[in-house]
């Protein structure tokens, strides 16, 4: 049996970590990021350094036709044993849309096209946020029902409408976005239990990555949080890596439909600050 891994956001920061931790563990690695290029270097060089096949996929998470053909590929060389999606954008990179589009759209096509490859031994994490937790006080059950059916063709407005002005506000939709991952993990796992797999998310705080370290430059709320984390720094990107290497692994093997928030302690703090 040949067992394939995927990693998506694999050029740089969490998914590169990973990608580097799962050359270890399967017999193929499939590589997806947006940047075909830059992802084939990255396959190559992995290659080279593990002595694992590596195939890169040049792909829009968000993009129904580019998830199928992962999929494929995907099918075409074994069994699906192991996945860490870690694609995704944060609120400086993008509108308000497209953020809901790549972080919860994206994951939902992903999760559902890899569905019917999905067997024993499988195991899933999908990197959600801190964010998440975050608004978790704020959090509304009408706006939890349109982000609980992130493949509706009405997503998008239905979510402008329920949110009205603030909906637009990039931190918000990667809030909402993130906790819409993390409401799709707890249902799938239902679903996919039933065929043996498991799937999780994984929150992360303040991480060191280059897209963290855009957002530390834009918002100034950034530096609050790590400022109070009991751990006094952010983390790194192999720190959430190794966090998403145990959830994969089989010394999680009873684990499933839950989210493992790795913050340094910032939410621990602001909760008991509150």
């Amino acid at each position: 049996m040949t067992h394939v891994g995927i990693v998506t956001g694999a050029v740089r920061g969490i998914g590169a970590a990973c990608a580097v931790r799962m050359a270890k563990t399967v017999d193929v690695l499939v590589l997806v990021d947006l940047d075909p290029g830059a992802t084939a270097d990255v396959a190559d060089e992995l290659a080279a350094r593990s002595g694992t096949r590596c195939q890169a996929v040049g792909a829009d998470i968000s993009d129904p036709a580019s998830v199928a053909d992962i999929a494929r590929v995907v099918a075409g060389h074994g069994t699906l044993h192991r996945v860490a999606h870690a694609a995704g954008i944060s609120p400086t990179m993008a509108s308000w849309d497209r953020m809901i589009s790549v972080d919860l759209v994206g994951t939902a096509l992903l999760v559902d096209a890899l569905r019917p490859l999905a067997t024993a031994g499988t195991a899933i994490v999908c990197v959600a946020s801190m964010a998440a937790q975050l608004i978790s006080g704020q959090a509304d059950p009408a706006v939890d029902r349109i982000i609980d059916d992130p493949l509706s063709p009405t997503l998008l407005e239905d979510y402008r409408v329920a949110l009205g002005p603030a909906a637009e506000d990039p931190g918000m939709a990667y809030s909402w976005a993130k906790r819409g991952v993390r409401r799709l993990v707890e249902r799938e796992a239902a679903a996919l239990g039933s065929v043996g797999t498991r799937i999780c998310s994984v929150s992360p705080g303040t991480i060191d990555t280059p897209m963290g370290r855009q957002e530390f430059e834009q918002q100034p709320a950034m530096r609050q949080l790590e400022s109070i984390a009991p751990l006094g720094r952010s983390g790194n990107a192999d720190e959430i890596a190794a966090v998403i290497d145990f959830l994969l692994s089989d010394m999680a093997s009873f684990v499933t439909g839950t989210d493992v928030l790795v913050d340094g302690g910032v939410c621990a703090a602001i909760g008991h600050m509150a």
